[in-house]
């Protein structure tokens, strides 16, 4: 008889209050292992506060949560022992350079030397890093620096990646490259949560998208699904119908307003 596969993710009931202002409202959420869920919404949502629930960050006020079959609050080092976070700010060090960069997180997961050098080499040309090994990071590129970050995530092997708004500020040449990167992980079956604020960046690597609103997961399917459901024509459409201000049916827009 066979058995499913542990989900990569699995949320229940999560909920999160800053002082007086509650951030996560009873947030139920399953990402299979495998696959990319892209996490949406509008700025305050909650999606940065769900990554760092989960990559054990920030402690969570009531529900559960699990990656890979483990709880992220009672068993917080084995979760992180199985996961990668690259966040909206770089934890690339710009006075090091990027193999100096690479060979301090192995450091950091105590790899023996020889592994360390191992994954270092294998991590630079996966990402096409070589000509700029030894280049002193804030040398770099806007996108051969979000590479180098992403690099650096992989060193220590994770099963699960979260990718906090990643391609921010790159050149559409640039994001494309990240993209493949992560198309690349998921083929080697790693499983990636994915925010973003780019609609078309869930559309193209997401098999399902969540969207949140004021807290609240307002809806999950895949990208088709959700535009069939909402007859629209892009993830733009069901976004902003989604999360359209409930004093009306409608998003006011500065035109609608002038």
């Amino acid at each position: 008889m066979s058995t499913s596969p542990v989900p990569a993710i699995e949320v229940a009931g999560l909920r999160k209050t800053y002082r007086d202002q509650a951030v996560l409202h009873g947030l139920d959420l399953t990402v299979p292992a495998g696959t990319v869920t892209a996490l949406l919404g509008p700025n305050g949502a909650g999606k940065t506060t769900t990554v760092s629930i989960l990559s054990t960050l920030l402690p969570a006020d009531g529900g559960t949560a699990r990656v890979l079959g483990h709880d992220v609050a009672q068993d917080p080092q084995a979760v992180r022992r199985l996961i990668g976070v690259t966040g909206q700010l770089s934890a690339v060090d710009p006075l090091l350079t990027v193999t100096e960069n690479l060979r301090l997180v192995a450091d950091l997961f105590h790899l023996p030397r020889a592994e360390g050098r191992r994954r270092t080499t294998e991590l630079v040309d996966r990402f096409g890093l070589g000509e700029a090994a030894r280049q002193r990071a804030q040398r770099l590129s806007g996108g051969m620096r979000r590479k180098l970050d992403l690099a650096m995530t992989l060193v220590g092997d994770p099963r699960v990646v979260f990718l906090d708004e990643p391609t921010t500020g790159l050149d559409p040449r640039a994001r494309r490259d990240l993209w493949d990167q992560v198309r690349a992980l998921v083929a080697s079956g790693v499983s990636v949560l994915l925010t973003t604020q780019y609609l078309d960046e869930a559309d193209q690597l997401a098999d399902r998208v969540a969207v949140l609103h004021d807290g609240r997961l307002v809806a999950h399917d895949t990208p088709a699904g959700l535009k069939e459901a909402h007859a629209a024509g892009s993830l733009d459409d069901v976004f902003l119908a989604l999360t359209a201000p409930a004093t009306s049916g409608t998003l006011t827009t500065p035109e609608a307003r002038s």
